[in-house]
């Protein structure tokens, strides 16, 4: 990544496309009298990184931290940093403009779709179970609590299943499960999470849930590496040197297996 100065946004209103987020840009063409800039000007966002041209500013990296208590794969792992924010930020700029290029609703899901998966994060993700999310007053209340509106919560759901989905038809086709690797998995993985005394499941009752995980982590690799390969290729520039990281993670949602592990457990 190359690492450009800072670009401050201050007076002259225009529109960013990122998020639609109606910005304010600093002057470029003086008055014809010259008028020296106000200086009670106030800075209303600021342009940190640019991807393919694409802004990410400040704000999104704000909006990205709020949304991140959604987010059932960050259990347990504390608050979101600003620089891992923006590196998920830069991978979903790069692989929500490679779902334009190839085919622009190939991978939309329709409103029931984010329905369905917003009744299952007000029911299952631990923060909501706490806060009694299932309820309309708890669930109010929770999204005030973190900042977040209705509308951008079924904003946000809809863009991680159009990624998931995308991921899904991109990299699933082709992939074989052989009998042998769920037995494997079932002998080495599966079984020592038992303890003694636990009824242990028998290999037939659990084999289509070992191939899903198996299927998944086949998945997982094969997007990996694409991923890499589209952040090397794009033209990535990060504006702010403070939010440079040495992490390139993949920015992708991390319920793909609804969290949980073979004995239907909460996997990490």
């Amino acid at each position: 990544m190359r690492m450009l100065g800072s670009i401050r946004l201050g007076i002259t209103c225009g529109l960013a496309r990122v998020a639609g987020i109606a910005i304010c840009l600093a002057a470029a063409v003086p008055s014809i009298s010259q008028t020296p800039p106000n200086p009670s000007s106030v800075v209303l966002d600021t342009v940190v990184a640019v991807v393919n041209r694409q802004a990410i500013l400040a704000s999104d990296i704000d909006d990205e931290i709020r949304l991140s208590v959604l987010d059932p794969g960050r259990a347990g792992q504390g608050v979101l940093t600003r620089q891992r924010a923006l590196d998920q930020l830069i991978s979903r700029a790069l692989i929500e403009q490679q779902i334009r290029r190839e085919d622009a609703q190939a991978a939309e899901p329709t409103q029931e779709e984010v329905n369905i998966r917003l009744a299952e994060i007000r029911r299952e993700l631990p923060a909501c179970v706490h806060d009694n999310c299932a309820s309309d007053a708890g669930w109010k209340a929770f999204l005030a609590a973190h900042g977040l509106t209705p509308e951008r919560v079924d904003a946000y759901l809809s863009y991680r299943l159009e990624i998931l989905r995308f991921i899904e038809e991109r990299f699933r086709p082709g992939i074989h499960i052989s009998p042998q690797d769920i037995e494997t998995y079932y002998r080495t993985t599966l079984l020592p999470e038992y303890g003694p005394g636990e009824a242990v499941p028998s290999l037939a009752e659990v084999s289509p849930r070992i191939e899903e995980i198996l299927l998944q982590q086949q998945v997982n690799i094969f997007f990996d590496e694409w991923l890499t390969n589209l952040r090397k290729q794009g033209d990535v520039e990060v504006l702010d040197p403070s939010l440079e990281s040495v992490e390139t993670p993949a920015a992708t949602p991390g319920d793909r297996n609804g969290g949980k592990d073979a004995k239907g457990k909460g996997g990490k």
